[in-house]
């Protein structure tokens, strides 16, 4: 398997992926590519090649995790560190005491938990591996509930197809408005025993730059699907009314949408 992942690495950065990465520099590879979108659309068909190719092989496996001896540093934050939002802000002030997580769309029961709701549901902990698109990893002790848990709860109706988290930390800023940050993934993954919402961190409460006061943690996939700074979940059949329609902030730039390892 081990040969796989490396393999799945140089795919990545064939198609899509890696070269989305230099988005985050501010270098946008898709800038004077042909105007009929031929380009994309031949990385959209990888990306679905290797979903299927991903699903065919790794099919219910859990991703690897290893022993406290592993952890050798704290996790290494990424992305936004420190939301500027008032919202946010305001929230972060009170200790989060304000917060809820609404969970809502295809569901038949609504629900808004607190932070303290969340953390008397029955809870998971691993320590696992973050690979990012930047290249770097690091290994890190996760608490949270597992995200089938409050699905479960909700009840999600069946023509459910994808679970998108909403966030509250700005990625963009323009003119015509803020953008937050936002990201999806399907109900097979949603229900992945280590998918889980994250509100604890190496033994401690999730601090402020690695996602406060809830995260994503989805182990088979690389960390940007992972959002963090969460505050809604909504069931949805189609991504047409999220962003550009293609699943995620970073998937609307190029980004695949799967990003499984």
């Amino acid at each position: 398997m081990a040969g796989f992942h490396i393999n799945r690495r140089k795919f990545l950065s064939a198609s899509g992926v890696a070269a989305s990465g230099m988005l985050l520099s501010g270098c946008d590879i898709f800038d004077g590519l042909p105007a009929d979108g031929s380009v994309r659309n031949v990385l959209e068909s990888a990306n679905d090649l290797t979903y299927s190719v991903q699903r065919l092989l790794a099919g219910d496996a859990l991703a690897q995790e290893f022993t406290e001896a592993d952890i050798r540093q704290p996790q290494r934050p990424n992305g936004i560190t420190a939301p500027d939002d008032s919202v946010y802000k305001d929230l972060l002030s009170r200790d989060f005491a304000d917060w809820r997580l609404e969970v809502t769309g295809l569901v038949e029961k609504p629900l808004s938990l607190s932070r303290d709701e969340l953390q008397k549901m029955p809870s998971r902990t691993q320590i696992t591996r973050h690979d990012c698109v930047e290249g770097w990893s690091c290994i890190a002790k996760w608490t949270g509930v597992p995200l089938a848990l409050v699905l479960d709860e909700a009840k999600v109706k069946p023509q459910a197809r994808f679970v998108v988290f909403e966030c509250l930390d700005t990625i963009e800023r323009s003119l015509s408005g803020d953008v937050k940050y936002y990201g999806s993934i399907d109900l097979a993954d949603a229900r992945h025993p280590q998918t889980i919402l994250a509100y604890g961190l190496n033994g401690k409460p999730l601090p402020v730059e690695n996602g406060a006061p809830l995260r994503v943690r989805v182990e088979r996939q690389l960390g940007y699907k992972m959002p963090k700074y969460i505050h809604r979940i909504e069931l949805v059949d189609s991504f047409a009314a999220m962003g550009f329609g293609k699943g995620g902030y970073w998937e609307d730039r190029g980004y695949d949408w799967f990003g499984g390892m």
